[in-house]
């Protein structure tokens, strides 16, 4: 059986812990939780616990981080020492370009590895091979409904209730927009490493008090021709600022791991 961990446990940690129990990732057992508040202790699986140093005791092949940057910052290396192989969510984190650096030698080190899967946003697998070729531009637009950016640093430039029109909240660099909305825009910091980079890559991030979804769109272009991808997905119940198809691409990705055919990567 492969041991699973979860740093955090939220809507992510939920739709694992399904799958595991409606026997949908076959030979994986869903070990071990790390999360930030104190929980009621529990004989059930998994074993959830706000203790980092309790969570660590457990030998684990995979930890699947779904908890935010901090989380990335405080744990990564730590899971990779232990022996594990990491999948992160909050890949925003990585515009920290030392971080990333630290994680990957970790990785080297120990003779794991670090996946950053699609997850909520698609067409990266395009992008990435458009990228083989050098590309010349490369733009995310990450479009939400007001009530996505509440608890933002949107409400420092408008009023979302008040909003009756789309409106810009960032048009730059993921590198600094993916640190100015670290709960939203995670996919453009994926999207980036998948094509030309933080500081070359564009964000546009929208308000948008005209739609009830999340819509994102790749654009990019390059000499072997160019792409686009939208997608309009369903905001999850559990956290308005991600998607609900978040959790169950987690799903997919880990069944990759034994499946005897794996489609697109």
């Amino acid at each position: 059986m492969t041991r699973l961990g979860m740093i955090g446990f939220g809507a992510i940690g939920r739709r694992i812990a399904e799958a595991v129990a409606a026997g949908r990732l076959e030979g994986i057992e869903l070990t071990t939780a790390l999360v930030r508040t104190p929980r009621p202790p529990s004989s059930e699986k998994p074993d959830i616990t706000h203790d980092p140093d309790w969570f660590f005791r457990y030998l684990l092949d995979v930890v699947v981080e779904g908890a935010g940057h901090q989380a990335v910052r405080d744990y990564a290396v730590r899971v990779l020492d232990g022996g594990a192989d990491l999948y992160v969510t909050s890949v925003g984190a990585f515009t920290d370009t030392a971080l990333l650096e630290r994680v990957a030698h970790a990785a080297r080190a120990n003779g794991r590895r670090v996946y950053l899967p699609a997850a909520g946003i698609g067409g990266l697998d395009m992008l990435a091979a458009l990228a083989e070729g050098g590309l010349d531009e490369a733009v995310i637009t990450v479009r939400k409904d007001p009530a996505s950016w509440k608890g933002t640093a949107a409400e420092r430039l408008t009023d979302l209730d008040a909003l009756t029109a789309p409106q810009v909240l960032f048009d730059g660099p993921v590198r600094e927009g993916a640190k100015l909305y670290p709960q939203n825009v995670n996919i453009s910091a994926a999207t980036a490493l998948a094509g030309i980079g933080l500081d070359r890559t564009r964000v546009v991030i929208i308000a948008d008090p005209t739609i009830t979804t999340h819509v994102c769109e790749i654009t990019a272009r390059g000499p072997l021709g160019s792409m686009r991808f939208v997608e309009d997905l369903v905001p999850s119940p559990e956290n308005r600022k991600t998607s609900t198809l978040v959790g169950h691409a987690i799903v997919k990705t880990l069944r990759n791991r034994s499946a005897a055919v794996v489609i697109g990567g």
